[in-house]
């Protein structure tokens, strides 16, 4: 390794291969996330440490499957490799992360960096996946034949890093310049089969089981099929498993709500900490349970391998609609939040269909909608069956199909209107089925509520708190007088046409900031404006079921599919595609669709007698 005062290490891999998760082991919590200068491809930085008080910095490239770049992605790990990026000096040692259950395809990679000369080690990891598979590695021999270190790791069970730590710490070597010409894929492939044929022996029922599942989940009607009823049954889990647990999280707010309330005086801070700060918080945390079983079923799709399948199953249908079946994983990231989904889109070889993927992504339902749809669903949706089926399950069906068919629409729209309508195949990927660990669902699970906990006791809070003051201030004047009245009814004129009041329109205002605020935001107008004590503890859902009509209720629907709301979308939008046109192009089409079908929906639901 060359003699700098931090040595460089750089983790290089496929996608998929548990390279973050080896990063994430080697530095624990000496890191920072950055973007690479000029582009918006995530930069991942750590320290480590090794036992001979050796510090190194250690680099996440992002992943490749070649060095001949195509995506941006790709570019920036290759120019990184090679030296070539500027302000980014040569690692001093390459470590490349292979998944010892795909070897066929990982193995081409870890040959092609070897041609660069550059100090080199292989972290053979998931070998415990491997070896319930029957997959056999001649780990000595493969060291062998590959000429650089072969080390097993099992990175997402924090086994392997010593062994790995040590081998860097003892490694040696100097800096060759790179060769001027990369080996060519004949050649690669030719030895990636002669180094299989030598060092790996893997049984044909593995392979077997594959071939079998995706006989069935790849047929071009069952495979759809299949999907339907995968997606169908999440939606209905969502609600069916979620009421219990939601039930005792609205008691425990209310129980609260009233405690405090009983040991504080009255005044202006007890109308704060009660209808403000419990009322408003409360109402957004009770929607927490469905936001995690959507996640735990997303997570568990990713990590059995279906995913990448799905996409592949979608790909004609897709590309009908002017997108590819690459833009299914994003458009999928964006059902949890569109701001990661749109930069997953980097992934994306084709940039027109990256720009149509970014554009339409916004109309996947995020889980941040989940808690408006719950409300409203729960407010004007009877708790009854359809056959094998809750009702309420099937509207929110509805809801997230409504978005998925109109992202359709729309990108197909683009697709005519482009003068380039030249398609691209498409190339994946398709690991073998696993298990989910339940560990690894676990920790999901529980970093994606730490998210949503802080974006409640952070910017929710701070909002709340905001509209609180706006409703009680001037003092000693009715709510509708309030700062936040007259704003409200200053609103009126946009939004009464789609059937909202003054009430409504105030409360989607903090929404562009987080779109579950709207939540919170109507549990504190409500919780203010209410008369008595008893009124304000009410839930949220029967005030409003009591207060809007039905095609009011329909009609707000409808506006949370479109509007975005949500300004972080936005920024991601514009950081990722450097024109402010095509952000003022998403926000005003996506505006417009939703003024336009929450105005068609209420006046037909006012003609069938909804009012």
């Amino acid at each position: 390794m060359a003699a700098s005062a931090v040595p460089r290490i750089a983790l290089v891999g496929n996608p998929n291969c548990g390279k973050t998760a080896l990063f994430n082991l080697l530095t624990g919590s000496r890191q920072k996330v950055a973007n690479y200068a000029g582009v918006t491809v995530e930069r991942k930085e750590g320290r480590m440490h090794a036992p001979s008080g050796r510090h190194f910095t250690v680099l996440d490239l992002p992943g490749a499957y070649s060095l001949n770049a195509a995506s941006l992605d790709e570019a920036v790990t290759r120019d990184l490799i090679r030296g070539f990026y500027p302000g980014e000096p040569a690692p001093d040692v390459l470590v490349c992360v292979v998944d010892a259950t795909n070897l066929r395809l990982h193995l081409r990679f870890a040959l092609e960096l070897r041609e660069l000369g550059r100090p080199m080690l292989v972290a053979l990891n998931m070998v415990d996946a491997a070896k319930r598979r029957g997959i056999a590695i001649d780990v000595p021999a493969l060291q062998r034949e590959l000429g650089v270190p072969v080390v097993e790791t099992v990175a997402v069970q924090h086994d392997g890093a010593q062994s790995l730590v040590r081998e860097l710490d003892a490694m040696q070597g100097v800096l060759h310049e790179p060769r001027a010409h990369l080996p060519q894929h004949a050649d690669l492939h030719a030895e990636t089969r002669r180094l299989l044929a030598l060092t790996v022996s893997m049984p044909r029922r593995t392979a077997a089981i594959d071939d079998a599942l995706d006989r069935w989940l790849l047929h071009p009607l069952f495979g759809l099929v299949a999907l339907g009823v995968v997606m169908f049954l999440i939606f209905q889990a969502v609600y069916a498993w979620a009421t219990p647990m939601m039930d005792g999280i609205e008691a425990a707010t209310t129980w609260l709500g009233g405690v405090v309330g009983n040991a504080m005086p009255d005044g202006p801070l007890k109308g704060l900490v009660v209808d403000g700060i419990i009322a408003g918080l409360g109402g957004v945390i009770v929607f927490l349970p469905q936001i995690l079983i959507l996640f735990a079923f997303i997570l568990a799709l990713e990590e059995s391998g279906y995913l990448p399948r799905a996409a592949f199953l979608l790909d004609r249908m897709m590309s009908a609609a002017g997108l590819s079946g690459r833009s299914f994983i994003p458009m999928l990231s964006s059902f949890a939040c569109a701001v990661p989904g749109i930069m997953s889109t980097r992934s994306i070889q084709d940039p027109r269909d990256r720009i149509a993927t970014i554009l339409v992504a916004p109309l996947m339902t995020c889980s941040a909608r989940l808690p408006v749809y719950a409300l409203l669903i729960g407010a004007f949706i009877p708790q009854q069956q359809v056959g094998w089926f809750n009702l309420p399950g099937l509207v929110l069906f509805a809801l997230y199909a409504a978005g998925i068919l109109s992202a359709l629409a729309v990108s197909w729209l683009m697709k005519k209107w482009r003068r380039d309508k030249g398609e691209h195949p498409l190339l994946l990927e398709l690991p073998s089925y696993r298990v989910p660990h339940f560990r690894d669902l676990l920790i999901g699970l529980w970093e994606r509520a730490m998210i949503f906990l802080k974006r409640v006791g952070g910017i929710i809070l701070a909002l709340t708190i905001l509209l609180w003051f706006l409703l009680n201030f001037p003092a000693g004047v009715g709510i509708e007088d309030s700062f936040a009245g007259r704003i409200g009814r200053a609103l009126e004129l946009l939004f009464s046409p789609l059937g909202f009041d003054w009430r409504i329109s105030i409360a989607l205002i903090p929404t562009m900031a987080a779109r579950e605020v709207m939540v919170s935001s109507l549990a504190t107008v409500y919780a203010v404006a209410a008369t008595s004590d008893d009124a304000a503890s009410r839930a949220l859902g029967p005030l409003i079921a009591q207060d809007w009509s039905l095609a009011t209720g329909l009609s707000l629907l409808v506006w949370f599919i479109y509007a975005p709301q949500c300004i972080s979308t936005l920024a991601t939008i514009r950081r990722e595609t450097h024109s402010w046109k095509q952000t003022a192009f998403a926000a005003g089409y996506l505006f417009a669709l939703a003024w336009i079908a929450s105005f068609a929906t209420y006046r037909i639901a006012l003609a069938m007698g909804a009012g």
